[in-house]
């Protein structure tokens, strides 16, 4: 299954800048140069017809960005890239540009800036794909049955749901104009707050170390007011559900850390 899918999104990527040629067309853009690729994505810079700096995103349409740009209307640019316009056929999304554009990863307030924003981005999150949901997939296509227990008992237990971002780190998070940071890419979940912190924990550009791991999950949870068992346990479920079919896995080694 791994390979078909592999084999779909090259394909699409194939096809992807005839795509963005035809929805700049009707769309009054005139297109720049690309970003560099992303693995499911093509990007480009773009100038709408009255001169505005925007970027054009075509996506793969995976599970997990499917609801992308529900995730950037919902936020309406507070603390993450405005959506200007869409078009769900062509998983197609033209956004406000973050410029300079730097990665928060290469700040050394990285830490400081993603307790900030954390909490402006859990709105209410009705309508949104639910984390219940995506951890009964997880089991079924590809969680590590080892923790399959735990998913279930975190899942049961959950405390009150909000929109996350599964996928928010520091390099999702883009130096910009409007304001100083600005996060890019949800992958959006109803879920509780706890989970929200799996991808910022296992971050390995804010530092890959045990000291960093247990670091970055002390202070998330103290200053955010979490509860540090639940989180710990939901790095650990997301990280092997995530790291599945990976290679080079290297974020197996946060799961022994936490362990």
């Amino acid at each position: 299954m791994a390979d078909a899918v592999a084999v779909a999104i090259a394909r699409w990527r194939e096809d992807a800048p005839r795509i963005a040629d035809e929805v700049a067309e009707e769309w009054g853009l005139t297109l720049g140069a690309p970003y560099a690729p992303g693995f499911c994505g093509h990007v480009v810079r773009a100038t709408t017809d009255d001169g505005t700096r925007a970027v054009l995103k075509l996506s793969y349409p995976d599970r997990e960005s499917l609801q992308e740009p529900d995730a950037l209307e919902r936020w309406d640019g507070d603390g993450a890239v405005r959506l200007l316009r869409r078009d769900d056929e062509r998983s197609a999304l033209l956004l406000e540009r973050c410029e300079p554009g730097t990665f928060l990863s290469a700040s050394p307030d990285a830490l400081d800036v993603l307790i900030e924003l954390l909490p402006r981005l859990w709105r209410p999150a009705d309508g949104f794909h639910t984390l219940a949901d995506e951890v009964e997939w997880w089991i079924e296509q590809r969680l590590d049955p080892s923790v399959a227990g735990l998913a279930h008992e975190l899942v049961a237990s959950q405390g009150e749901q909000v929109l996350v971002h599964q996928d928010l780190h520091g390099d999702n998070v883009l130096a910009a104009e409007r304001e100083p940071w600005l996060v890019i890419d949800p992958k959006p979940l109803a879920a509780e707050r706890e989970f929200a912190l799996a991808p910022i924990v296992r971050s390995p550009e804010l530092g890959h170390s045990k000291r960093d791991v247990h670091h970055r999950l002390d202070r998330l949870c103290a200053e955010l007011d979490l509860d540090r068992e639940r989180a710990r346990g939901w790095t650990i479920v997301q990280t092997l559900a995530w790291g599945e079919g990976n290679p080079v896995q290297p974020h197996r080694q946060v799961v022994e850390w936490l362990r």
